[in-house]
């Protein structure tokens, strides 16, 4: 670790400019549950970061599921989405050298508030506090539909040649093909999924991963929009549904808006910040597609955990949910078929 900590401390000194940059406390956060993050207590010398700052390093975790960007990609879109406005920690600086801590990494400031999601959707509210959290939470969601990514740093992200929904079907297909266990259930869903396809929508670039967990909330206030590493082109309904999903309420189903609020005032945030209605039909579509595909990361974050060797209980763990996941699939999709 104090090897380690003179290369990071190096660069982050040549990074920012300074004199010098001295590491005073480090440690591992509990947020993240695919790559690692770790909180850096910084003192710099010297430069436009002088004095005391509170970082975030973001890195790959020692292994990946597929599907999710890698961190340079990750943070060119929270670059994107900083300067445009979108309230998301602020992105410093990207190491592409693996020597200095064995694996590529980027810098951002640590942000206040809580990310943990029982904690959140625990946290007493008035309907009034939680109609404006959710004013802000559809306002900010509607921004992030809005960003236009241009340039070299985005010579990475292509458009889907066919709809959003087409391309996210076939994506999970091969997701299961790639399994060593069958899941008919799912398969069931992606085989309704294909009979009732949405509306196309125009694709806007989305989080892919917006729901309550990947959200630091301070108290009643939205402070910072997490975890970018799944951003993408899609049709924006697939984010609204992503959100407001059974499996992202946390056992609130009376609060349909990650068990924080009413999809009433998130949706009419939504439609009043971006211009766009909020396609029903399409709602249910996503909805379901949400289940699949959280079962889908369950199974890949169980298999991670018994090919991969990594010491972590939060991929097995994850694995258990799986079930789940799957009787909401076969309770959304009840009747159809007969």
């Amino acid at each position: 670790m104090q090897n380690e900590n003179i290369g990071l401390e190096l660069f982050l000194t040549n990074a920012a400019g300074s004199k010098t940059a001295k590491i005073i406390d480090r440690y591992k956060l509990t947020s993240g549950a695919i790559q690692e993050n770790w909180a850096l207590d910084v003192e710099f010398s010297g430069g436009p970061l002088t004095g005391l700052q509170e970082l975030c390093l973001r890195m790959d975790a020692p292994t990946r599921i597929g599907n999710s960007r890698s961190r340079i990609e990750e943070f060119a879109f929270l670059k994107l989405a900083y300067e445009n406005g979108v309230r998301v920690p602020e992105p410093l600086f990207f190491c592409k050298d693996k020597k200095i801590i064995g694996r590529q990494f980027f810098i951002m400031r640590r942000i206040p508030g809580v990310a943990d999601a029982r904690r959140v959707t625990q946290f007493k509210r008035t309907i009034d506090q939680q109609d404006k959290l959710l004013f802000d939470l559809g306002t900010e969601l509607a921004a992030i539909h809005a960003l236009k990514p241009s340039g070299r740093d985005f010579k990475f992200l292509k458009k889907p040649r066919i709809a959003p929904a087409l391309h996210v079907i076939n994506q999970y297909h091969a997701a299961l093909d790639a399994l060593p266990q069958p899941a008919p259930i799912l398969e069931w869903g992606l085989r309704w999924a294909q009979l009732n396809l949405p509306r196309v929508q125009i694709p806007t670039i989305c989080h892919r991963d917006f729901r309550t967990g990947n959200l630091m909330i301070d108290g009643n206030n939205l402070v910072g929009i997490l975890d970018w590493e799944f951003a993408g082109w899609s049709d924006p309904m697939e984010d609204v549904a992503w959100f407001c999903a059974k499996c992202w309420r946390f056992g609130f189903d009376n609060r349909e808006a990650g068990g924080m609020g009413s999809r009433t005032a998130f949706y009419d945030a939504y439609e009043n910040a971006s211009s766009r209605n909020i396609d029903h039909k399409g709602i249910k579509f996503w909805e379901i597609m949400a289940h699949i595909r959280w079962a889908i990361i369950a199974r890949q974050q169980g298999e991670r955990f018994a090919t991969s060797g990594e010491k972590s209980l939060e991929p097995a763990m994850t694995a258990f949910i799986a079930p789940q996941l799957e009787w909401e699939v076969m309770r959304m999709t009840e009747g159809w078929g007969k």
